[in-house]
């Protein structure tokens, strides 16, 4: 870890604001290179004199930040109006005319925020360097500092076609189920691929995933940054996500109260799931319901499912003359696009005995959630004074 000290040719403005980013409570990375590059890019000199005033958890009004810089309130509004809702780099809520600003995690947060849209042709060099700035950050492992103790905030379903054969499965598995609760639906893309894509490392699967349901999906398509859809619609763009090698996400939270979101992720692209595939750290991800089982005797090792696998838990190794396949249960979400691949029916899916169901409301969630998150925060305060 670096101190702002580090860092004489950039601006003092640039390093407060990174030093807020930074902090552990908006699960943040340590000051360093990669931190310090994406905030310049984000923010102008003169946008960080104003943004840097904005603390983890203290929203405030464009009155008070004026105030704050010493500047006329004709000159901060539009330039926080700008960083909300046009580049989406800071939040914003409350009635027009009172409305307060905030900083959000770099991610989950800001990340998905400034990349949200409906269309690539939205898309500015910009929003190209941005991409390329995260990346870099998210690939210094900052993240899997917040999982050291898992939390299990999201799940993944099994897809469609698996968990149709499962009579053990819950309406909590299945997503047509899960949609009846909700009454709004949005879709956009997925921020994720659309940030491999623009840094020439995307998987070339579909892009217009990333779904919103409940009280959040009229906000997300009043501010431009996903489209109205139906519940048809949603299912029938999960169905070819699947077909795409692509499995749903979500909350892990069923009362169907307030709003979820859903993403169709894939192993190479996904935030959440390269926490497992590049960092071996399953901490964001709640255990499955169904994982698979293996019928060595029926294999033929035509490795269909190695090749669907989003996490690369499965893989053939040579015994001799033999050839077995291995599996990594710890790296299995349990999505059953192996048994899908499979023709010989030597894959196939079964309950996991101490599967637990998904938190009935949003109180039971938070407090199954809230402890792990402070023990991980509370190490990483820790360790960071020590550093």
């Amino acid at each position: 870890m670096r101190n702002t000290g580090d860092y004489p040719g950039v601006s003092l403005a640039h390093l407060a604001v990174a030093k807020n980013y930074s902090s552990p409570f908006i699960l943040g990375p340590p000051v360093c290179d990669e931190l310090v590059a994406l905030i310049q890019h984000m923010f102008s000199e003169d946008e960080a004199d104003i943004v840097r005033h904005l603390k983890p958890y203290r929203p405030r009004t464009a009155a008070s930040l004026a105030s704050a810089t010493a500047r006329p309130l004709h000159e901060v509004k539009p330039i926080l109006d700008r960083l909300a809702s046009d580049l989406h780099v800071i939040f914003y809520f409350g009635k027009e005319g009172k409305e307060r600003y905030t900083i959000l995690p770099l991610v989950p947060g800001t990340f998905e925020m400034t990349m949200m849209r409906t269309s690539t042709h939205t898309l500015t060099p910009w929003h190209t360097r941005f991409a390329q700035l995260f990346e870099a950050l998210f690939e210094t492992g900052f993240s899997v500092e917040y999982l050291k103790k898992p939390v299990n905030p999201v799940r993944y379903l099994p897809v469609g076609e698996a968990v149709q054969a499962q009579p053990q499965a819950y309406p909590s598995d299945r997503l047509e189920a899960i949609l009846d609760r909700y009454d709004h639906f949005a879709v956009g893309l997925c921020q994720c691929r659309l940030i491999k894509d623009l840094n020439d490392e995307g998987c070339g699967k579909m892009l217009e995933t990333c779904t919103v349901v409940g009280d959040w999906a009229p906000h997300m398509v009043k501010r431009g940054l996903m489209r109205q859809t139906t519940k048809q619609e949603v299912l029938e763009i999960k169905a070819a996500a699947e077909k795409d090698g692509l499995v749903t996400w979500m909350v892990n939270e069923e009362s169907g109260k307030h709003t979820s979101a859903l993403c169709s992720c894939c192993g190479c692209c996904c935030a959440a799931l390269r926490t497992i595939s590049e960092f071996n750290t399953p901490g964001f991800i709640a255990k499955p319901h169904f994982m698979p089982r293996i019928d060595h005797q029926s294999c033929t090792h035509c490795e269909k499912c190695v090749e669907i696998c989003p996490m690369k838990a499965l893989w053939l190794v040579e015994e001799g003359d033999s050839k077995r396949l291995v599996y990594d249960e710890a790296r299995c979400i349990g999505c059953g696009l192996c048994t899908i691949a499979c023709d010989s029916g030597a894959m196939t899916l079964h309950e996991v005995p101490d599967y637990r169901k998904p938190p009935g409301n949003w109180g039971v969630y938070l407090t199954k959630y809230i402890p792990g998150y402070l023990s991980n925060l509370l190490n990483i305060l820790s360790s960071r004074r020590r550093s």
